[in-house]
């Protein structure tokens, strides 16, 4: 019995916390290899991999933590619908050096600056979810609607984990806008394979892409990938360092925090950054989830250590992935904060439909 409940629960969890889980029948296509290309420092040929970071953890320590939810009752209630009091209705364009943020939702953001509009790691689907009627579900509406998008430019997709690399949206934005898709190595082919008029250009650690008025360059992250049984880092992840007019954005979707190797890297070689946005959310329990997520004292850590002038969370308060309560990232963050000495309008934590203008 408990067995059949662990495989329930299973079925309902993204690939990120899951790269066991079993794939429907429409998606069996995504079984083949991804991406074939020269041997380097961290792709062997078949997988992808960071030799400096922690591997992801495996099916028995899954089967641990669902353990520990059934038994000790760990995972946070969180509420069925938790609305944002807030709706954004961007302007078509944003000319100059003035930029324009908005925050659509975990880690979904509109950037509009330089006339150009980027989207970062779109999801407007219920579920962060390759299932229809099961998965993670979302306890609040986009903070922009879907159809009050501007024209969609450029989408920055960080990695194959279901609540980054929605397929569904990525469809209805190649539809209606037509955008470049930028996203590392392998992630192309997981979209053509889902539809084919979605324009993915796929691209390695440390590339440059010429936007026109802007550039964005990916930079490694502490992540991993997979969406299937066999496919666990067949494709890469990254974060994004954002060269506008305004300055330099760093754009962390998800990572641990490992010893800050990688945050120091960012600055080093991509500083100084205007901003940087970064990951304050589904941390807990901590030993499954220290190295694939920063809970947000290490949030903190990390904004100190990439010396950004400011930073914005984000990969919270949506879809319920860990145990940690609802409001418990914006609770931590305040209190790390405070430890920190950093006033707390350096770091803010926006709700869906919010947005920032710098």
């Amino acid at each position: 019995m408990l067995e059949q409940q662990i495989q329930v629960q299973k079925a309902a969890w993204l690939s990120e916390f899951d790269p066991d889980q079993p794939r429907v029948a429409y998606d069996a296509i995504s079984m083949s290899r991804y991406y074939t290309g020269p041997n380097s420092d961290h792709f062997d040929g078949e997988r992808f991999f960071d030799r400096k970071a922690a591997a992801p953890r495996s099916r028995g320590d899954l089967l641990r933590w669902f353990l520990q939810r059934r038994l000790r009752g760990t995972r946070a209630k969180w509420p069925d619908w938790a609305p944002s009091p807030f709706t954004d209705r961007p302007p078509s364009r944003v000319e100059g050096a003035t930029c324009r943020i908005s925050y659509v939702g975990h880690a979904s953001w509109l950037i509009q600056t330089a006339g150009l509009n980027i989207l970062l790691d779109p999801i407007w689907s219920q579920r962060a979810s390759p299932f229809r009627h099961i998965g993670p579900k979302r306890v609040n509406d986009p903070g922009i609607a879907f159809a009050d998008l501007p024209p969609i430019d450029v989408v920055l997709v960080s990695h194959a984990h279901y609540d980054h690399l929605d397929v569904a949206t990525l469809s209805r934005l190649a539809a209606a806008h037509r955008p470049r898709i930028i996203t590392p190595l392998g992630n192309d082919t997981i979209m053509r394979n889902h539809d084919a008029a979605i324009a993915a250009e796929a691209f390695d650690w440390d590339d440059r892409v010429d936007l026109g008025a802007a550039a964005v360059t990916l930079v490694p992250t502490s992540h991993w990938s997979a969406r299937n049984l066999t496919d666990r880092n067949m494709s890469l992840w990254a974060s994004f360092v954002i060269d506008a007019p305004i300055g330099k954005i760093y754009v962390v979707a998800d990572s641990g925090y490992g010893v800050g190797r990688l945050f120091r890297r960012a600055r080093e070689r991509h500083g100084p950054f205007k901003l940087a946005i970064l990951p304050i959310g589904a941390y807990e329990p901590r030993w499954f989830m220290r190295d694939q997520h920063m809970n947000p004292a290490e949030a903190v850590q990390a904004y100190i250590d990439c010396g950004a002038e400011l930073a914005l969370a984000h990969h919270y308060g949506t879809f319920q992935l860990t145990d940690e309560a609802i409001d418990a990232p914006l609770v931590a963050l305040a209190d790390a904060l405070s430890a920190a000495g950093i006033p707390a309008e350096r770091f803010r934590a926006l709700r869906p439909g919010e947005m920032l203008q710098l």
